[in-house]
């Protein structure tokens, strides 16, 4: 089924709990998925199946999948996990630093 969207940023946990970021270009995550299942995805998640999708967001451009990518990869696991549940209360918190000032 197409969304309209043309790429994806997605996040599987791994056999070992583990949270992997990746994303894809065209319009079905799930072919991705597949190949990450099949061992044929990163050699990160490769040595870690299996593997589960539990998020993903579609992008109608391959450059803002790729921003969110890579700005995810360096959030914490906690800040990973309420992505995962969809709590931007919890995001918004968790992006205070130390101290209580939000980044700019």
């Amino acid at each position: 089924m197409s969304h309209g969207f043309y790429a994806w940023v997605y996040m599987l946990r791994c056999k070992d709990g583990s949270f992997y970021v990746g994303s894809h270009r065209g319009e079905e995550v799930e072919e991705r998925i597949s190949q990450h299942m099949e061992g044929c995805g990163s050699d990160y998640t490769k040595r870690r199946l299996p593997v589960e999708l539990v998020w993903a967001e579609g992008f109608t451009l391959i450059i803002d999948a790729i921003a969110a990518e890579r700005r995810i990869k360096g959030w914490s696991r906690a800040k990973k996990i309420a992505l995962i549940d969809r709590d931007y209360d919890r995001i918004r918190e968790l992006a205070k630093r130390r101290g209580g000032k939000a980044h700019s």
